[in-house]
């Protein structure tokens, strides 16, 4: 019988090794101020006194992509879904006023295909680079058996900093003014319902997209996840923000009430707002009740800050090419009222 190696069980070392070279020079072009050393230690180093901090308090974030993946797998576009990976993290931070410092990946395949793979990394230094993070460390595991061929997950890392006394939310007093962050579309939740309308409806993913006929419906669905560290870290730096919250998986009920404390609630209109059309479309298509949408996608509102001078941050947001609206208001209410209410927009289509 013939020796057996590891390459013969399906995973090829040699295949990993040169694909670490590959992408060192991505990650080399996200050094930041506090960087010690570069990729292919067994741990990534960073000063944080080198990045400027006096007395720092860390915040660490933890995200994936979810099943969006198997569009990105099914259309061959990769690149989009590296930039939602590290944006669904480094956004989470923001939030709470931390400044993104550093970011790790681990990506998991039933095969590396180093082309594929290098995009995703591609995707994920791009985005690195636009946050201000460093790419100083990842992991990537070649798993037949666990993973089809096929297949790949990601998930990712973050981790930032905020001199203490300065992290967000702070206290409510009543009368905030509630805006709303455009989101660039679906971003990376609720795709397992996006995955089920497609199912049913028939729509080819090279085919053009009913709500968007310049672009394929790959294309739309895969637009990546908005970054929103420099606006939010930029009102926050200026004093302008009590409180932000990345709308997620859950959507507006189930995230701005994690920033609301007890006694208050946010009052919404979903009137002030437009719907992207590839919502109406998923709503249409699939027969979903307006809240059952509110409760799965962010509906075009990918961020949320809470301020005492709407005027001033709806100006500083939309010279920062953001487009941003007034939404709602911080209202006081009861500790055993629903922390927040929306009103269900006219324009909305009836499942």
């Amino acid at each position: 019988m013939p020796s057996l190696s590891y390459r013969d069980a399906g995973v090829d070392i040699d295949a990993g090794e040169a694909f670490v070279e590959a992408i060192k020079p991505l990650a080399r072009a996200t050094d930041r101020p506090g960087v010690m050393g570069g990729l292919g230690g067994f741990g990534a180093l960073f000063d944080l006194r080198a990045a400027g901090f006096k007395d720092p308090v860390l915040v660490a974030t933890t995200d994936g992509v979810g099943t969006k993946l198997k569009l990105a797998i099914a259309a061959g576009a990769h690149r989009a879904v590296g930039v939602d990976l590290v944006a669904m993290c480094v956004n989470d931070l923001v939030v709470q006023g931390a400044e993104p410092l550093f970011f790790l990946d681990y990506y998991a395949t039933g095969r590396l295909r180093a082309e594929e793979a290098r995009e995703v990394l591609a995707g994920i230094a791009e985005a690195c680079r636009l946050a201000g993070a460093a790419l100083i460390g990842g992991e990537t595991a070649e798993m037949p058996g666990l993973y089809g061929a096929e297949d790949y997950d990601l998930a990712g890392f973050a981790v930032g900093a905020a001199e203490r006394g300065t992290l967000l939310p702070k206290p409510l007093t009543g009368g905030e003014a509630v805006i709303g962050i455009a989101a660039d579309g679906v971003h990376s939740n609720g795709f397992s319902l996006v995955r089920r309308i497609l199912a049913e409806s028939g729509a080819a993913l090279d085919a053009p997209a009913p709500f968007a006929p310049e672009t394929s419906l790959a294309e739309a669905l895969l637009i990546p996840t908005r970054l929103y560290v420099k606006p939010v870290l930029e009102l926050h730096r200026a004093g302008l923000i009590k409180a932000a919250a990345h709308i997620t998986g859950g959507g507006l009920p189930g995230n701005l009430p994690r920033v609301i404390g007890t006694g208050f609630r946010a009052e919404l209109d979903a009137a002030l707002w437009p719907v992207p059309p590839v919502f109406r479309w998923l709503a249409e298509e699939g027969r979903v009740a307006p809240e059952e949408m509110l409760r799965v996608f962010n509906c075009g509102i990918g961020m949320v800050v809470l301020t005492d001078d709407p005027i001033t941050v709806l100006h500083r947001l939309h010279e920062l090419g953001e487009r941003a609206f007034e939404i709602g208001e911080i209202v006081p209410a009861a500790a055993d009222e629903e922390k927040i209410r929306i009103l269900r927009p006219a324009r909305w289509p009836a499942p």
